[in-house]
């Protein structure tokens, strides 16, 4: 199981791949599409052509991860777009990315002071 947690990078890819793609592609892509080290620990996604699957790519220190999800129903429509070819998004927006949601929306905010009621 990836654990994506608040101090790791993540690198989602604007533009889509061929769902085909494996581990050693898929590095490749990181180097000469994205311009990023793959062997950074920094969290990689791929949507496929379709929009009906992706693929998260994660070098641990020891190996690579890939993981993969593919949607019984509908499609990932809610994608990063820019002009780069990657997109950085935080932890909490790759969630909802994961859950097929649209990651822009601002929803609760990240961080909050909790404080103590006021006697």
């Amino acid at each position: 199981m990836l654990q994506i947690t608040t101090q790791m990078r993540v690198l989602v890819a604007v533009k889509s791949i061929d769902g085909r793609k494996g581990i050693d592609s898929l590095a490749r892509l990181c180097r000469q599409e994205l311009d990023a080290d793959p062997f950074s620990g920094c969290v990689f996604v791929f949507r496929n052509r379709s929009g009906t699957a992706i693929k998260v790519l994660v070098y641990d220190g020891q190996g690579f991860w890939l993981a993969q999800k593919r949607l019984s129903q509908g499609k990932f429509r809610s994608w990063p777009t820019g002009t780069g070819a990657s997109e950085s998004l935080e932890a909490h927006q790759v969630q909802v990315l994961l859950a097929a949601g649209d990651p822009s929306v601002a929803g609760a905010p990240v961080w909050r002071k909790v404080g103590l009621p006021a006697a």
